[in-house]
């Protein structure tokens, strides 16, 4: 162990492309399931391991064998199968690419869910890698405080720095040499920490992770390369880790020491303009979303950088992104209403107020929310966790031109809608909204309400796609319940009955003058009182 310990201090770590850790897992893949949190996760997790590995002779695993193997009910197990699904880092992968009855775990994948696993349950940033309490500081109702996305980067990599033993221990195989067994990985092993850390800022256009290492780099394909010591693995990784660290506290010193106007692709979220920002014009990333206030804001696939987005602290609103999106994240918004094309992956909408939520996705989680409504239109069951009050779903109730096209490119079925089936995870505290372990006074997770179909309504979104072109969307793609089909009906049907009252009942010009006069009038307060004034001004605009 000595020798690897030496010959691995010497070797070089690969600058300026660091190390960085992949922000979906921790931030789309956590479950508050009580019996998937360890408090010795090293000796719970490797029998658990050798168990997994031995349920399926065909090496591959399905719901019931995972709830079989991990005691969880079957939703949950199909629950867990689903979140890997859109985490991992491979699109390749048989897990992401099948229906939900087909989806099965591969063995090879049983590290990743055995890493999943011994994820915290709490930290400093709750509100980003916890599932089960919102953030300290919101206690303090100041949102400015959110950390930074260099802050939260920093945190991440600490946690993998701090328990990246324990994962390689997990990953390892144990050999005999000389008498003695020691732990090695082999290069396959080495791959599924590509489920929790990339090199630079796109996984370096998808360039294998044992390629960026001395020990495995261009081995021969015909010749698989042969295993590398652990600790030789641990300490390198640890170097990397370690400059990756020190590289973004030179960063956060040259932004608080330089000039007070400099751009910097980490601002602090506190510190983002009140408009639409990109804090970066490289592919690094998500595309940023912030500070719009009392404002509608439109934004297409041309728009934005990658295929990620966040919308944070966003209020009075109306914003529109019509693209097709791997992942997006809402947070902190209040008394908006957005509208997102098609999300392949995930979507999570975090400590917001009196949000609505137009969305067509894969899977959605709701943490921390209140007063919000989603209308939706996904493929999975939408995860309710954390502290929650008065949440509504109803049927996804719009369209745009190229909505089917983006529906097709990330891969969403218009037949599978299961908006009215939430699935509320978790318990809470009544008077600790922390995390924390269950006790007799926690309650279970508020689920949400389906909308009375008397208030659904259609949502008109303009279209903004001069000119026609084959295969355009001309209505919403998913079939509505009869309830709320039949209320749509009954409105349209009233219109239309006071339309030919007005036009049938004889009225004298002047009459008629101060009907419509009043009408406007009327009509304006609405616009005015509901804050769509805002839609009109931004539309003359466009």
């Amino acid at each position: 162990m000595t020798e690897a310990t030496d010959q691995s201090s010497s070797l070089p770590v690969k600058d300026p492309i660091l190390i960085r850790p992949r922000r979906e897992p921790f931030e789309h893949g956590l479950l508050p399931i009580p019996k998937l949190v360890f408090s010795d996760p090293i000796q719970t997790l490797i029998p658990l391991k050798q168990k997994l590995l031995q349920a399926s002779p065909s090496h591959r695993l399905n719901s019931s064998a995972i709830s079989e193997s991990l005691q969880i009910s079957s939703d949950h197990a199909r629950l867990v199968l689903d979140t890997l699904a859109s985490v991992l880092h491979s699109d390749s992968d048989p897990l992401v690419n099948a229906t939900p009855d087909e989806r099965l775990l591969p063995r090879s994948h049983k590290d990743s869910a055995a890493v999943a696993d011994v994820w915290p349950s709490t930290s400093a940033f709750d509100g980003y890698l916890s599932a089960l309490s919102p953030l300290q500081l919101v206690r303090s109702n100041s949102r400015r405080l959110m950390p930074s996305q260099a802050d939260e980067e920093a945190h991440q990599l600490s946690y993998l720095q701090k328990h990246l033993p324990n994962i390689l221990s997990l990953l390892a195989e144990s050999v005999e040499e000389e008498g003695e067994e020691s732990l090695v990985l082999s290069v396959e092993r080495f791959e599924h920490l590509g489920f929790l850390v990339q090199f630079g800022d796109k996984g370096s256009d998808g360039m294998q992770l044992s390629q960026h290492t001395p020990f495995f780099a261009n081995s021969d394909p015909d010749m698989p390369a042969v295993p590398v010591p652990a600790a030789q693995v641990l300490d390198w990784i640890l170097q990397n880790i370690a400059s990756a660290l020190d590289n973004i506290s030179e960063r956060a010193s040259l932004k608080e020491n330089g000039p007070s106007g400099a751009s910097d692709p980490d601002v602090a979220m506190a510190d983002a303009s009140t408009s639409s920002v990109n804090r970066t014009n490289t592919n690094r990333g998500p595309s940023y979303i912030e500070g719009i206030s009392k404002s509608s804001l439109v934004k297409q696939a041309s728009d934005l950088k990658g295929s990620s987005v966040k919308v944070l602290n966003c209020h009075e609103s109306v914003i529109y992104i019509l693209a097709p999106l791997r992942y997006a994240t809402i947070y902190g918004c209040s008394d908006t209403t957005i509208v997102l094309g098609a999300v392949g992956k995930a979507v999570r909408v975090e400590h917001c107020e009196r949000v609505h939520l137009i969305t067509v996705a894969k899977r959605v989680c709701i943490a921390n929310c209140r007063e919000c409504l989603f209308f939706l239109g996904v493929n999975q069951r939408p995860l309710i966790v954390g502290d929650n009050h008065k949440l509504q779903v109803a049927p996804y109730n719009t369209f745009y031109s190229q909505l089917g096209s983006h529906m097709s490119e990330v891969g969403i079925e218009a037949a599978l809608n299961r908006w009215d089936e939430p699935l509320a995870l978790g318990v809470l505290d009544p008077h600790d909204s922390l995390s924390h372990p269950a006790g007799v006074s926690d309650v279970q997770t508020e689920t949400a309400t389906c909308l009375d179909p008397d208030q659904f309504t259609n949502f008109l979104i303009p279209n903004w796609v001069s000119g026609e072109f084959p295969g355009a969307t001309d209505c919403n793609p998913f079939p509505l319940p009869d309830a709320y089909l039949a209320s749509l009906e009954r409105n349209k049907k009233s219109l239309g009955e006071v339309l030919q009252i007005l036009r049938e009942t004889p009225l004298e010009e002047n009459r008629k003058r101060e009907l419509s006069s009043a009408l406007h009038v009327y009509f304006k307060d609405w616009l005015y009182a509901s804050g769509n004034i805002r839609q009109l001004y931004c539309l003359q605009g466009d």
